[in-house]
């Protein structure tokens, strides 16, 4: 927990848009910042520096950042000293167009491997001193590197559930329709020695759940130890935590092994959920995407977790209050392992048996949730400027809903197994819709709301499920710790909702994704 002197500190002000290294990143500026005298605000109005940090993997994403910076003219009207700076993804691919067409209220354009430099750079435009009519130019510091990887700077975070670790840096893939290799740069990964650090560290703040980040984790290598990979990454922050989940994205299929499934069927806090891309299920328009495998390996992927999750015993269910409700119990059940994809509907030239071929991938593999998105053609990328963006947008949204449907289909039907079992549940927080009920999570990633009773936030629960949409499971707590129970009982914790409790100090606007079946980081101000 950070304690501060609001008196003496200056304010920062940051809002977070896109996916969670973005996020995971936010955590790492604010710890740069704090060291150099700064304290995260709640308030734009009141803030000495105002980032956003950015995305720009898709057009809408960047197109919100445009839109936001527009009403962030009238705070530079009213408080010329304010600093404004913009961050992330978008900062390094669109310096220019950020200095030409923001109107002049951009101070500082800052890439992802630059964060360092941040304190410095304020200073060099004169601070938040300076006067109103004081000339300056911008600060550009963009400059992609194949090193840095923040190793040393434990990321600023509150109290909380659930926290996010990055574990690697930008990506080698060069997929034809994605600007992550030009954004962030080329792979390079931190030390496992200083991850199972801070998974101790989390532990000890009172965190339950880690995510493990990377753009493609599966090919983390720790230079440092030679031969050790994600699998022996992900064994030792399971070791080294045993009490507290451990979950990890993204998956690439090429380099998705056994030696990783078997590590996650050998430890019960490594989650069972696994989110694998397949993009498309044409091969045509994997070869087109660069996406370096086929529809065979992606389904020999799918078979070998398959057969672990078979093979994986109906553990003993847990009695009474056992080894304590901080301790993760052995799943409820056996409840298998879940599966979530991302889905590109109208790659360039994209048939409608392409199409058709991707549903059908859909129904052979059976998803718990999906990611779908229109293909949005991206400056720079290979598609961009050797592959027509042919399929109109009309046709890609058809499209989009008939994937989207799809997966609500077996997303209902996988949620209705579910009903009459039992799973292990991380406690969250309230349910949106009724405050005598928790919502939470299980180890397969499903959000499940259920009668609050006794349970505390940051506990693991065991709750049998009585009822189940597309997107929810529903049920009722199944290890009440006394037989009588007082709904206003004491020993109820009030933390408010959480979904991931990111930092209440960052202001986070997640950018929305279509998504079905699975909880996604929702487009909402973490702000308390």
């Amino acid at each position: 927990m950070h304690e501060f002197y609001a008196s003496t500190m200056k304010k920062v002000y940051i809002e977070t848009y896109g996916c969670q290294m973005n996020v995971a990143d936010t955590e790492v500026v604010l710890s740069v910042l704090h060291r150099a005298g700064y304290e995260p605000s709640l308030s734009l109005e009141g803030a000495d520096l105002a980032f956003m940090n950015t995305c720009a993997i898709r057009e809408n994403a960047e197109e919100k950042i445009w839109n936001r910076l527009g009403h962030w003219k009238n705070l530079k009207k009213r408080n010329p000293k304010v600093v404004i700076g913009v961050l992330g993804c978008m900062a390094e691919h669109l310096r220019k167009d950020l200095l030409k067409n923001s109107g002049s209220i951009v101070d500082l354009v800052v890439g992802p491997d630059e964060y360092r430099k941040l304190p410095a750079l304020v200073e060099s435009i004169g601070g938040v001193e300076r006067l109103a009519n004081s000339p300056h130019t911008p600060e550009i510091a963009v400059k992609l590197s194949r090193t840095e990887t923040y190793d040393d700077i434990l990321p600023f975070r509150s109290e909380g559930i659930s926290a996010f670790i990055s574990v690697m840096r930008g990506c080698d893939k060069f997929c034809t329709f994605c600007v992550v290799p030009y954004t962030r740069g080329r792979e390079r990964s931190r030390s496992i020695r200083s991850i199972v650090d801070e998974c101790k560290e989390l532990e000890q703040q009172g965190f339950r759940e880690i995510t493990l980040l990377g753009q493609n984790v599966n090919s983390y290598k720790d230079e440092a130890n030679v031969g050790a990979d994600f699998s022996d990454l992900l064994a030792a922050c399971a070791r080294a935590v045993p009490n507290v989940r451990i979950r990890y994205t993204t998956s690439h299929p090429q380099d998705f092994d056994q030696k990783l499934v078997d590590t996650m069927a050998e430890h019960d806090n490594i989650c069972k959920y696994i989110h694998l891309p397949i993009q498309s299920g044409s091969d045509r328009i994997l070869k087109l995407m660069n996406r370096t495998y086929t529809r065979a390996h992606y389904m020999s992927i799918i078979e070998m977790i398959q057969k672990a999750a078979e093979q994986i015993h109906p553990p003993m269910q847990r009695s009474g209050i056992g080894g304590g409700w901080g301790v993760i119990p052995p799943a409820a059940g056996n409840v298998g392992w879940s599966l979530s994809t991302d889905i590109i509907v109208g790659f360039c030239t994209e048939t409608l048996e392409d199409h058709e071929m991707t549903k059908q991938v859909m129904r052979d593999v059976e998803y718990d949730g999906a990611y779908t998105f229109n293909y949005s053609p991206r400056p720079n990328t290979r598609a961009w400027s050797t592959l027509a963006d042919d399929v109109p947008l009309e046709e890609k949204t058809r499209r989009l809903q008939e994937i989207i449907a799809l997966q609500n289909e077996i997303s209902k039907r996988r949620n209705l197994d579910e009903i009459g079992r039992e799973h292990t549940v991380l406690v969250e927080g309230r349910s949106k819709k009724n405050a005598d009920e928790w919502k939470g999570r299980t180890d397969t990633n499903k959000t499940v709301v259920f009668s609050r009773q006794d349970a505390e936030v940051g506990e693991y629960r065991n709750v049998k499920i009585i009822r189940s949409n597309s997107a929810t499971l529903f049920g009722e707590l199944s290890d009440l710790k006394t037989p009588a129970f007082s709904r206003r009982g004491q020993g109820v914790v009030e933390r408010g909702e959480v979904l991931y409790d990111l930092s209440p100090l960052v202001i986070s606007t997640i950018e929305h994704r279509e998504s079905v079946g699975m909880m996604e980081l929702p487009v909402v101000n973490w702000a308390k």
